[in-house]
């Protein structure tokens, strides 16, 4: 971090809660914490500011983390992600009115560029989703089946961007790196976010960066989808989750919500009739599934849970293979339902 953003991030650090009270009206504060969706001032709860402790180092104030993403920052961050900012000179210069501190005069373009959509928004979203390409032949492919995942059954909603910005969130400058990308939808399709994998050059597993996930736009509610869902649908929390269950129910719809959180949110069809609720074994997703089957409880939809062996149904089918995990969701599902979805040998395209 240069030397000015330091020192402007550790004056705002030392009004953290006017900061968040200004950038981040949504949310509210929570003990020592402001408690917001994210750092684009969306509703929810996974965001935490801490709002007291030192200037700088561990535990200062101002840093936060998302739990949904795992992202994390200062407030300079949460200025950038909250206004839309595409660079530092316009972050400062935010900062610096906010604090009251004198203007710095920037270089002016003579050619401004055309307008951007602000960063992390729908728009944004949506643009860079049309930016990307099919994943067939792509390293998307070649990380989906190291994972177990071949054949990938509907895979629209998954493209591949072969130089997606990464940043940091250091004050490092921002690199462009091959990323799986998912498209986050509404009941109607309508497109609200992106999800973004960073993988290694060569698709043999995620980048090794800090964050190589993290989510982009308007999350709350929607999921990115996998077939088209009317009476019956399964949901989880992961891509990859989903993806596996799809291999072994391949009609089956399906929809990733990417996040404990999320999966509680999640907006249900209003013809579903059967929810199958995919959980991760842990406490977070423990708590996704009390929630999201009291909605559906209260909507007169019927809830199944289908439970792995492992962590997830990635880690089960990674583990044991197809055959073996098709077997175990058998007695999970509705008798009615194995004929309908559980089927031997068939495949999909991407």
């Amino acid at each position: 971090m240069s030397r000015d953003a330091a020192e402007l991030s550790r004056r705002l650090a030392r009004d953290a809660e006017a900061v968040c009270r200004h950038y981040l009206p949504n949310g509210r504060r929570q003990g020592q914490y402001w408690t917001v969706g994210d750092a684009r001032n969306t509703p929810g709860r996974s965001m935490f500011v801490r709002l007291k402790g030192p200037e700088a180092g561990p535990g200062a104030a101002g840093h936060w983390t998302d739990a949904a993403t795992a992202e994390h920052g200062d407030l300079l961050d949460v200025i950038r992600e909250s206004c839309g900012f595409t660079s530092f000179g316009d972050v400062a210069e935010e900062a610096r009115r906010f604090l009251s501190l004198p203007r710095v005069d920037l270089v002016q373009t003579i050619n401004p560029e055309p307008a951007r959509a602000a960063m992390g928004s729908p728009e944004a979203s949506r643009r860079l989703i049309a930016m990307a390409q099919r994943i067939r032949g792509t390293p998307v492919e070649t990380y989906l089946a190291g994972r177990g995942i071949v054949p990938v059954h509907d895979a629209g909603a998954l493209r591949y961007h072969p130089r997606c910005y990464y940043r940091p969130g250091d004050g490092s400058p921002a690199r462009k790196r091959p990323a799986m990308i998912a498209e986050v939808t509404d009941l109607g399709g309508t497109i609200t976010g992106a999800h973004r994998t960073w993988l290694a050059p060569d698709g043999s597993g995620k980048a090794k960066i800090g964050t190589p996930r993290r989510a982009m736009g308007e999350l709350l509610g929607h999921a990115v989808r996998f077939g088209t869902a009317n009476d019956v649908l399964a949901v989880g929390e992961g891509i990859e989750t989903m993806l596996s269950l799809r291999l072994a129910l391949p009609d089956m719809p399906m929809a990733a919500a990417l996040s404990a959180g999320h999966l509680g949110a999640l907006v249900l069809p209003p013809a579903l009739r059967r929810l199958y609720i995919a959980r991760d074994t842990d406490a977070a997703g423990d708590r996704a599934v009390a929630s999201l089957t009291e909605r559906a409880v209260a909507a007169g939809i019927e809830v199944l849970v289908l439970s792995p062996a492992l962590g997830d149904f990635n880690d089960d089918l990674q583990a044991t293979g197809l055959d073996d995990l098709r077997a175990a969701l058998r007695p999970q599902i509705a008798p009615e339902d194995v004929a309908r979805f559980i089927q031997n040998g068939t495949t999909g395209r991407c």
